[in-house]
């Protein structure tokens, strides 16, 4: 794999030069008030990034998955009861977490392409008039097939089934690509990761969490120590952690915010949602299409391409790493071999999103499939031809 070309995956994102400069510092005192001096800039860009009016921010030197972790241990109890959708591998992780954590976990099986149901959601939270269901589990983009859900739409259907469940969403791979509204949306817990929209190393859990479930915390009963929320916590208070934080990670936290904020994040999402536009259309003069059922599906941040019958999706990605050192995501659980995956989130631009599905053609052409070199290439020139030069006109 070269170091010199951009990696499409759908994270660990390409970084930007400053941001891993900020990373790549000295040793300091992790309770001293030169480490606060950092952390609370961190924690407070997190905060205008999730859109939260209130509740706290916690940091954890994890993964998302140990976000998902954190959320599911503060806040429940064992035999307590969460519905959620599987409609893709990461949705199915989050059911599995729960499991493993002994939580009863009332499913809906959603074909994988499609989004969380909204009508089957409020259907089994208006049947549940005892209240058993204790949070609704939501995967916002499901980073197996490229399938975005509405957030929104949940909330609404909570609502109108009048139901006092939390709701967890899993915005690892939306949040700081794509428009998140933590408290318009009513979210009690949102967890990110800091290896994708915020174009850093994996290393941090980003959780946004509600008063609503900082109050569940006090009663929970599963048993939680090194993602406890109550010492992270009463150590904020003054200014620390009640162990060794990830140090240079918040440091480049900071950073990314602020690069985030210097374009503006109405203007992060419209890159985004235009890479993601190109990215389309150059599948669709393949002749392929994307895994998401329908555009109102479509991520903004990856999407998964259908490859045609009798072709492996995974063949290609091997290519790709060893012919032209260049790396896209294979398919995963039911969609493995039929998919390969075009990450478009982080730092990228028009000229390195066409430099990607140039080498996918590429990779197509030896392996034999029914592809014209350029195509799609020339569906995505067009596209951003326009588009591009709308946005520059939009930000003078």
């Amino acid at each position: 794999m070269s170091y010199q070309n951009p990696v499409f995956i759908p994270g660990p994102t390409n970084m930007p030069e400053v941001v891993r400069k900020a990373c790549d510092m000295p040793t300091i005192d992790h309770r001293s008030p030169a480490f606060a001096r950092m952390f609370q800039p961190a924690v407070a860009g997190v905060r205008r990034v999730l859109k939260m009016e209130a509740g706290e921010v916690i940091l954890l030197p994890s993964t998302g998955t140990g976000g998902w972790e954190a959320a599911i241990s503060n806040t429940l109890s064992p035999g307590d009861t969460v519905l959620a959708a599987r409609f893709g591998m990461f949705s199915h992780r989050w059911i599995d977490m729960c499991q493993r954590h002994g939580l009863n976990v009332q499913i809906i099986e959603t074909p994988w392409g499609q989004g969380a149901p909204l009508d089957q959601i409020e259907a089994a939270l208006r049947a549940d008039r005892s209240g058993k269901i204790k949070a609704v589990l939501a995967t916002h983009n499901e980073t197996a097939t490229g399938v975005r859900s509405d957030i929104a739409g949940i909330r609404k259907a909570m609502d109108a089934a009048d139901h006092s469940a939390q709701l967890f969403v899993d915005g690892v791979s939306s949040i700081a690509s794509m428009p998140f509204e933590f408290s318009h949306w009513g979210v009690d817990i949102a967890v990110a990761g800091s290896q994708k929209g915020f174009m850093l190393p994996a290393g941090l859990a980003i959780l946004g969490v509600s008063p609503k479930a900082l109050t569940a915390m006090e009663t929970a009963k599963l048993p939680r120590t090194f993602f406890d929320f109550r010492d992270m916590l009463n150590s904020y208070a003054a200014g620390g952690y009640p162990y060794t934080p990830a140090v240079g990670l918040i440091s480049g936290l900071a950073k990314a915010i602020e690069l985030l904020e210097g374009e503006g994040l109405e203007a992060v999402y419209a890159r985004h949602h235009r890479l993601a536009e190109g990215v389309r259309r150059a599948v669709l003069a393949w002749g392929m299409s994307p895994c998401a059922a329908s555009p109102d599906l479509y991520s903004d941040t990856i999407t998964a391409v259908v490859v045609p019958k009798g072709c492996n999706g995974t063949d290609l990605v091997k290519l790709a790493a060893e012919k032209y050192g260049v790396a896209f995501g294979v398919g995963l659980g039911e969609v493995a071999g039929k998919v390969f995956r075009i990450g478009h989130l982080g730092m990228l631009t028009d000229v390195m999103v066409l430099a990607g599905l140039a080498t996918a053609e590429m990779c197509m052409a030896d392996l034999g499939w029914p592809i014209k070199l350029g195509s799609g290439v020339a569906a995505a020139q067009e596209y951003y031809r326009g588009s591009t030069g709308q946005m520059a006109m939009a930000a003078e």
